[in-house]
C-alpha cells in the first residue's frame, strides 16, 4: 500500500514569505469545494494551494519519497505518500492518487500541468468516483489533448492549420514519406502531450530517420504514448497563444496574447504578455478563433490555443493545452484574472467572475523568464542541494516582481523531475519598465549550489533585439550559434565590472584591518575573464586607481569613489569615472551606482579566490583577479597548469540514465557518431564520437545510472 499521511509540521521557520497579491481580492463568494486534492508537485501545486487558501478551500498534497520534505508538502493542510520518486511509480500512479483522494475525502483535484494534467483516462476515473476535475471535461481533454485529432477539430471549426499530414504516423519510413511530401524542414512531434518533449525538426530523410526514434522515445517516457505526428516547419515564426477560459454555462472569453518565441529544444524559456507582433485585428481574430475552437468542443476551465505567427501576421493553429500553463501568471498581470480561480469556479458549476468579452482589458506588460538549474551553454540539466537561495522582491512598486517557485533554501534538485526552480515574472507600466524590473530581478536573485540559467535569461533580456522585438522561435540559435558561454563584456561593461571590483577589493581590505581611516587611495591591476568569438576566454587586463571621496571608508553602507581606468595593450579607451559602492557586511549584494547612467546595477559577491573572488555580473559569474601592480609583476613568471585531454573520452553531460549504447569495443566510428543515449528529466541526449577511432572500453549499459562528467567510453590513442 503506497498510502501514507505525511505528518505536517507548522513552523514560520518553514515558508516565510506573506502571499504577495497580484490579482486582488478573491472575487468568489459563493460556495465551491471544501477540500481540492492537487495531483502534482512543486511550484504548480504551491500555486493552486494559494488561491486555494484565499477561496478558503483545504488542500491535500501528494507526494514521491524525493518530495517528502518539499515546500508543497509543508503547504498543504494533508499530505499522502503516493509512492518512489520515478513518476510512473508516484505522480503518474493513478490507483495510489486515486486511493489518496478517496482517503483525505478531497471532493475536486486540481492537476496541474504536465502529469495526469491531460490524461482523459485518469478524468473518466475521476467522473466514475464522483470527484469533480478542475479542468476541461473528458470528451474536450481527448478531442484537444490529441494533436492529430485536435488539428481535424480545427479545421472544422474555421481556424487556420499549417500544412500537414493528418494521420498517424506508422514508422520512421512513413514519415519520411510525409516529409517529402510536405517538403522540408518538417516537424515531428509527439501527438500526446507537450513542453516540448518528443519534438524535432528535420532537414532531410536521415534526421527524419533519427528524429523519429527520438522523439517516439521521449513521448512514450514522458506521456506513456509514442504516436508521431508530421507538419510543415513554419520558417521565422514567432510562437504566440490565446488564453481561453470558459464555464460550463456556455462562456467563453479569450485573454491577451502571450509571446513564447524565445525557446530552447522547443521548450519555451523566457514569455511576455502581450506581444510586439501583434495589432488590435490580428489579436481580435485569433481570439475568436481560439473561442471558436472551445465553442466547437464544449470546453470549459482555462485552456491555451497556440499559434504559430509568420512576420506578416498569418498565424496558423499549433495546438491546443487542455490545461493551465506555465506561464499563466504574466496573463495573470495584465488582465487581473486568477486563473485558478476561474478554474475553481467552472469546475463547481459556477459561471466566470466575468463574463463580457470587451471587459477584458490589456494592463501594462509582463514578463516571465523560466529560472532552470541547466547549464545554459547545453541546455544540461544541473541537480544539487540549494546551499544559498533569495528570491528578488519587489522593486519600483509593490508585487513588480513575482516569483511563482516551490522550493527553498536547502531545497533538493533531483534528477527525476523537471529542472526548473522559478517562474520568475515582473509587471511594468510598459515593456521598457517590464525588462528594466525583470533585469533588476535576475541580479538580484542568489542562487547557490547548482548551476542555473540566469546568465543567459539575463543576457537575453539586456540583447538590443530582445528590447526592440525583434524576436522568433530561431532567436537562441540565432544569437548564440555555438551556445551560450557567457556576458562578453564590452567597452562599458568591462569598466562596471573593473571598477566595481576595484571597489570591492578595497572595501575588503577596510573591513579586514584595524585602521579603516588611513587609506583614501589605492591601485589595482585586474584581470577580467573577456569572452572571444570562438568561445575562448583571455584574460583582459585592467590597472584601476581609485580615490575615496569621503575621509574614511564606511563599511557599512555606500562609498564613493573616483575611478581612472587604463587597459593594457589600449583594447578600450582609459576612463575617469565616478561611482557608489553600496555593500552592506555579510550581504552578497553589491549596488553599482554612477551618476547619471541610468539604473544602478547589482553585482553578487559570490566566494573569495586565492587571487580575488567570484562575482556575479550581467548574470554571469567571473573569477576575477585583483592584484597589486607587483602582483601582478611576478604573476606572469607562473606557468599555467596543463589541461585534461578529454579528446579520447565520452563524458556524461550529465546525472542520467543510460538509455542505449550504441557501440562495442574494437568498432571503428566516424567522428560525430551516435555512441550512446543518455536520458534526464524525460529528455534524451545522443551522445557522439568526439572523433574518429576505435573504441577502447565502454564502461556503460543501458538502464545504468551516471553522473555528471562520468567517463562512459573511451577510444584509442592515435
Amino acid at each position: 500500500m503506497y498510502l501514507k499521511r505525511f505528518p505536517l509540521i507548522r513552523s514560520r521557520l518553514l515558508h516565510t514569505t506573506a502571499p504577495a497579491r497580484y490579482f486582488g481580492p478573491c472575487k468568489t463568494t459563493e460556495p465551491t469545494f471544501d477540500k481540492i486534492l492537487i495531483a502534482n508537485r512543486g511550484e504548480i501545486a504551491c500555486r493552486v494551494i494559494r488561491t486555494a487558501k484565499r477561496m478558503g478551500i483545504k488542500t491535500v498534497a501528494v507526494y514521491s519519497d524525493a518530495d517528502a520534505n518539499s515546500l508543497f508538502v509543508r503547504e498543504a493542510d494533508e499530505a499522502f505518500r503516493v509512492g518512489p520518486a520515478p513518476t510512473s511509480q508516484s505522480y503518474l500512479n493513478v490507483e495510489a492518487i486515486m486511493d489518496a483522494i478517496k482517503t483525505s475525502g478531497a471532493q475536486a483535484v486540481h492537476p496541474g500541468y504536465g502529469f495526469l494534467s491531460e490524461n482523459a483516462g485518469f478524468v473518466k476515473r475521476l467522473d466514475a468516483a464522483g470527484v469533480s476535475f478542475i479542468g476541461p471535461k473528458e470528451y474536450a481533454m481527448a478531442a484537444m489533448g490529441d494533436k492529430i485529432q485536435s488539428k481535424i477539430i480545427a479545421k472544422e471549426a474555421g481556424v487556420n492549420t499549417i500544412p500537414g499530414y493528418d494521420g498517424v504516423v506508422r514508422d520512421a519510413e512513413h514519415a519520411v514519406e510525409i516529409a517529402e511530401d510536405i517538403g522540408y524542414p518538417v516537424m515531428l512531434k509527439a501527438s500526446a502531450g507537450g513542453g516540448g518533449k518528443g519534438m524535432r525538426i528535420a532537414h532531410s530523410a536521415s534526421e527524419v530517420h533519427e528524429g523519429f526514434k527520438l522523439a517516439s522515445d521521449e513521448a512514450q517516457s514522458s506521456f506513456g504514448d509514442n504516436r508521431i505526428l508530421v507538419e510543415k516547419f513554419i520558417e521565422e515564426p514567432r510562437h504566440i497563444e490565446i488564453q481561453i477560459i470558459a464555464d460550463g454555462q456556455g462562456n467563453v472569453l479569450w485573454l491577451p496574447e502571450r509571446e513564447c518565441s524565445i525557446q530552447r529544444r522547443n521548450q519555451k524559456v523566457i514569455e511576455e504578455a502581450p506581444s510586439t507582433h501583434l495589432d488590435a485585428d490580428t489579436r481580435r481574430k485569433m481570439g475568436e478563433q481560439a473561442v471558436a475552437l472551445a465553442r466547437n468542443v464544449g470546453y470549459n476551465s482555462a485552456g491555451t490555443v497556440e499559434f504559430l505567427v509568420d512576420k506578416h501576421r498569418n498565424f496558423y493553429f499549433l495546438e491546443m493545452n487542455t490545461r493551465l500553463q506555465v506561464e499563466h501568471p504574466i496573463t495573470e498581470y495584465i488582465t487581473g484574472f486568477d486563473l485558478v480561480e476561474e478554474m475553481i469556479r467552472s469546475a463547481a458549476g459556477l459561471p466566470l467572475t466575468t463574463t463580457d468579452q470587451s471587459a477584458v482589458k490589456i494592463n501594462g506588460w509582463a514578463i516571465e523568464s523560466r529560472v532552470y538549474a541547466e547549464d545554459p551553454e547545453k541546455y544540461l540539466p544541473s541537480i544539487g542541494t540549494l546551499s544559498k537561495y533569495q528570491e528578488p522582491r519587489s522593486w519600483r512598486v509593490e508585487n513588480d516582481v513575482r516569483c511563482d517557485s516551490g522550493i527553498s533554501e536547502g531545497s533538493e534538485i533531483s534528477m527525476f523531475y523537471d529542472p526548473m526552480i522559478c517562474k520568475l515574472s515582473t509587471h511594468g507600466a510598459t515593456r521598457a519598465d517590464a525588462i528594466a524590473t525583470m533585469n533588476h530581478a535576475l541580479d538580484r536573485y542568489l542562487i547557490k549550489g547548482v548551476t542555473h540559467n540566469i546568465p543567459l535569461l539575463r543576457d537575453v533580456v539586456s540583447n538590443n533585439d530582445f528590447g526592440s522585438g525583434r524576436i522568433t522561435t530561431a532567436f537562441l540559435a540565432e544569437h548564440y550559434p555555438g551556445g551560450f558561454k557567457g556576458h562578453r563584456l564590452t567597452s562599458e561593461t568591462a569598466g562596471q565590472l573593473a571598477t566595481a571590483s576595484a571597489a570591492m577589493q578595497f572595501i575588503r581590505q577596510a573591513r579586514e584591518s584595524s585602521d579603516h581611516v588611513a587609506a583614501r587611495v589605492a591601485e589595482y591591476v585586474l584581470l577580467l575573464p573577456q569572452l572571444q568569438d570562438d568561445g575562448s576566454v583571455h584574460k583582459l587586463e585592467a590597472r584601476v586607481s581609485l580615490a575615496l571621496d569621503s575621509a574614511a571608508v564606511n563599511l557599512q553602507g555606500t562609498n564613493s569613489f573616483t575611478a581612472t581606468t587604463v587597459y593594457d595593450n589600449g583594447e578600450y579607451p582609459p576612463t575617469t569615472s565616478k561611482l557608489d559602492i553600496s555593500w552592506d557586511v555579510d550581504m552578497p549584494f553589491v549596488e553599482l551606482c554612477q551618476p547619471g547612467q541610468g539604473n544602478a546595477l547589482t553585482l553578487q559577491y559570490l566566494d573569495p579566490l586565492p587571487l580575488g573572488f567570484r562575482v556575479q555580473f550581467m548574470g554571469t559569474k567571473f573569477d576575477i583577479d585583483v592584484l597589486l601592480p607587483r602582483q601582478r609583476e611576478l604573476l606572469r613568471f607562473m606557468k599555467e597548469k596543463e589541461r585534461l585531454d578529454t579528446s579520447k573520452l565520452v563524458l556524461s553531460p550529465m546525472p542520467g540514465t543510460i538509455v542505449s549504447v550504441a557501440i562495442a569495443p574494437g568498432d571503428v566510428v566516424a567522428e560525430g557518431a551516435e555512441v550512446a543515449v543518455v536520458e534526464a528529466m524525460k529528455m534524451q541526449n545522443v551522445l557522439r564520437a568526439p572523433r574518429a577511432g576505435t573504441i577502447k572500453a565502454v564502461h556503460v549499459q543501458p538502464g545504468a545510472t551516471v553522473g555528471g562528467d562520468d567517463i562512459l567510453i573511451e577510444l584509442e590513442d592515435e
